[in-house]
């Protein structure tokens, strides 16, 4: 290339800036040089006309050309910085959407009676009363628990009150989960995906004509064709090929349309979050599970970072912040961490530090061990076939195999998200397969190529200063692969190459393989939970409870990134097919006229048009058919959803007054009761009941001081006033009885009774421990002996039930 032509180029990239616009100059650089070298036998003085050198010092009609370029390529720059984030707010928009009009409207005002219920909501008042301080001990005997989400809903009382709205402990527990659910989750989930795709699409976008007609020119048939003819040929095929990824990156449109249904597809399935607000609910463990997927991102970014030795610092304290808080949300969550990133540590780590990772879980694993010894007396630790005794199998294995498959979906979108899951990991193995052998082989050519002579010294700087300026892009995809200037060069070249591309090289069959172990590891700890029982599933089902809510929610995070990366495969093995047949005719006559013109200009400008046009109906029909089987996926898992229509009857039901047990934990007549008795006795006096007949309520809905505000009072610890006082009530003897409740406050203390424990709560193991406070012969004891003095009736609204004043001298 000549310094004018330098000059032009130049002049072009400064005007625009694009990488669309110094590709498309080189090319037309390249050209000319090819056709000044063809005709220079016949010319001489043909290469320096006026109007070459009036565009190549930067002359008017240059820079008015290079001007009118740069205002074309604002709009496409512009849309693809603002295509992401676009679909994104518009993803995690509908997805808060879909969670909101899910949401039982039934809770706003009534407290989920449930198991775990209670206890959250007593956190939140205690953290109201007690201020933050009192996140470090939030269970009644001052122990610790997980405090993150009782954190968030204490703000968002006080940053309501801030604008003189009075917003409840319920109001406030339900926005926090409608946030965590409808907005961090499918977020989170949406960044963990898009991750995953832009490691599969890097450096290689959907059917890419101009790599097709690369190889297509290597037939046989073109192989008279002279040395430096083919290198003409490939160089004008990089460049176009450069071209084409920055005006025409099929990828970057498909990579946003998935992008735009997953944060929807997240928050489809039963499994999260919807499961956990009905089981119990879990409120701390499904908080923790909603900002994993960025803690897994964060993780999965730190190991590229020790793969290219570069921002590791960086990714190792976002990592490490990300952590913290998911333990602060739930300690437990680092057990499915550890599940899901098992199978990434083994494949993209150093030997040593997989081995560092493995001695790290195998002492977390000791110390967890030690803490449930420590912490929970049992005599069967030795005999894990009697672990969970009590567990039943809910599912055949048939049915637990097919929901992991499905991500608990129900119906037509359960059938067509497990064949999209099958049919996607399939292409997905077979395209990294194949790409990981074509990487191989370029390696091979690349390092054949050092020792082929160079055709001309016009051609290898034409073809070094494309590719610089190329390079400097912003462009999605970087290809480069300059030709040596000189032999010594060629082979530092080839080396560094090599050295990049190997770190690289099976990123896609890595990822494959990590993301379908993980997603089997995950089945198998489900189908342990859910449908087989002995010693081995009693095992590895234990650091969840063996309980089938807290594992399913593990599903989502490996089964959508999965499926996403499945359909980007899916896509690109169909458009590859699809445009084979249109790109031969176009490479045989790119080939041909090649070999036999001598003005490759017009041969390349015809097989480019031609390439276009059939890049147009392989890409963008391709795209439209990906969008309408997703589209179709997410509307009707929306539409056929019993699974999750269940689960919002079930809270409903749970919610409701209108009971027909009157035993249950919470009726109308029970929330009469409790009003009644917070009045008369006020909000500083101890009340003593039984909490499992639903008297725990009072201390949220009415400010009333319980003793018992959760039903899981331990007696196990020394510290706890429950076990001294149920010990000594269930004694008979009333000068113990005394002696150990009126220490308790200096404000009055009473004694509540409302009937038998909630049918509800019979699975709860402790529920023994309180037979003593609904024991009637003994409470009348008590009574007879004055140390319980009745002060109200409330036997109309049930049998036996009363307020009682212990006998203490005040």
């Amino acid at each position: 290339m000549t310094s004018e032509q330098i000059t032009n180029t130049g002049s072009v990239s400064g005007d625009c800036g694009s990488a669309q616009a110094r590709a498309r100059t080189h090319v037309q650089a390249y050209v000319q040089t090819q056709a000044r070298q063809n005709g220079s036998a016949k010319d001489g003085s043909a290469t320096n006309g006026p109007a070459r050198n009036d565009s190549a010092k930067g002359g008017p009609s240059g820079r008015k050309h290079g001007l009118q370029r740069c205002h074309a390529m604002l709009r496409p720059v512009s849309l693809r910085a603002l295509l992401p984030w676009l679909t994104s707010i518009i993803g995690v928009a509908s997805a808060l959407c879909l969670v909101i009009a899910w949401f039982p409207s039934t809770v706003w005002n009534t407290p989920i009676v449930s198991s775990d219920a209670p206890a959250h909501y007593y956190f939140i008042h205690r953290l109201l009363d007690e201020g933050l301080g009192a996140a470090l001990h939030l269970w009644p005997h001052d122990s610790f628990y997980p405090p993150l989400f009782h954190i968030c809903a204490y703000l968002v009382i006080k940053i309501a009150a801030l604008f003189g709205v009075q917003c409840s402990i319920y109001a406030a527990f339900n926005i926090t989960w409608i946030i965590a659910s409808g907005v961090i989750f499918p977020a989170g989930m949406l960044v963990l995906c898009r991750y995953f795709l832009r490691r599969w699409n890097r450096g290689n976008p959907i059917s890419n004509p101009i790599s097709r007609i690369s190889q297509a020119s290597s037939t046989p048939e073109s192989s008279s064709v002279s040395e430096s003819s083919n290198v003409s040929n490939q160089q004008v095929s990089s460049a176009v090929n450069r071209q084409y990824n920055v005006t025409f990156d099929a990828t970057f449109v498909l990579r946003n349309l998935i992008g735009l249904f997953v944060p929807v597809l997240a928050v489809s399935s039963v499994c999260h979050p919807y499961g956990l607000l009905n089981a119990g609910p879990l409120i701390a463990f499904g908080f923790a599970m909603s900002l994993l997927p960025f803690l897994i991102a964060a993780t999965l970014r730190l190991f590229d970072a020790v793969a290219a030795r570069e921002h590791i610092a960086k990714w190792l304290a976002i990592a490490a912040v990300a952590g913290v808080v998911c333990l602060v949300a739930h300690p437990r969550i680092a057990f499915t961490y550890a599940l899901i990133l098992v199978p990434f540590i083994v494949l993209r780590l150093p030997w040593k530090l997989i081995l560092g990772a493995f001695i790290a879980m195998c002492v977390g694993a000791v110390a967890f061990v030690a803490l449930m010894l420590t912490s929970f007396k049992s005599d069967r630790w030795a005999n894990p076939d009697s672990w969970f005794h009590s567990h039943q199998p809910s599912k055949n294995l048939w049915e637990s195999i097919s929901f992991c498959l499905t991500d608990g979906l129900d119906g037509f979108p359960a059938i067509l998200f497990a064949l999209l899951l099958i049919a996607g990991t399939a292409a997905a193995f077979v395209c990294a397969s194949r790409r990981a052998a074509a990487r191989a082989s370029d390696s091979f050519s690349s390092a054949a190529s050092t020792v082929v002579p160079v055709a001309s010294a016009d051609v290898d700087v034409d073809a070094s200063t494309s590719d610089i300026a190329v390079s400097a892009a912003d462009s999605p995809v970087s290809v480069s692969c300059p030709p040596p200037a000189s032999h010594s060069n060629a082979t530092d070249a080839a080396s560094a190459s090599s050295e990049s591309s190997r770190l690289r090289r099976n990123d896609r069959l890595r990822d494959v393989i990590a993301l379908t172990a993980a997603f089997l590891l995950v089945a198998l700890v489900y189908v342990c939970t859910v449908t087989l029982v002995g010693a081995l599933p009693n095992i590895i089902s234990a650091p969840w409870y063996r309980d089938e809510n807290r594992i399913m929610t593990m599903l989502p995070l490996v089964a959508l990134p999965l499926l996403v990366i499945g359909i980007n495969a899916l896509a690109e093995c169909v458009s590859a097919c699809a445009a084979s047949a249109s790109f031969a005719p176009s490479a045989s006559s790119f080939s041909t006229k090649n070999s036999a013109s001598s003005v490759p200009s017009l041969s390349s400008a015809s097989a480019v048009s031609s390439v276009k046009n059939a890049s147009f109906a392989s890409n963008w029909i391709v795209l439209i058919a990906v969008f309408l089987v997703i589209a179709i996926l997410a509307v009707s898992a929306q539409i056929v959803c019993p699974s999750r229509s269940a689960a919002r009857d079930t809270i409903i039901a749970h919610s409701s007054l209108n009971q027909s047990d009157p035993n249950e934990q919470l009726t109308e007549q029970k929330i009469a009761v409790l009003r009644k008795v917070t009045k008369r006795t006020g909000t500083q006096a101890t009340i003593i009941s039984d909490p499992l007949n639903g008297s725990m309520y009072a201390e949220t809905l009415f400010n009333a001081n319980m003793l018992y505000p959760i039903i899981n009072a331990r007696t196990d610890v020394p510290s706890a006033p429950f076990g001294k006082v149920e010990t000594a009530f269930a004694s008979g003897d009333a000068q113990q009885v005394l002696g150990t409740v009126c220490p308790l406050t200096d404000a009055p203390e009473y004694f509540l009774t409302m009937g038998d424990q909630a049918q509800s709560l019979q699975s709860f193991p402790y529920r023994a421990q309180y037979d003593s406070f609904h024991n009637e012969e003994l409470i009348d004891t008590y009574v007879d002996g004055g140390t319980l003095v009745k002060v109200a009736d409330y036997s109309q609204y049930g049998q036996g039930w009363a307020l009682y004043r212990f006998g203490c001298t005040d």
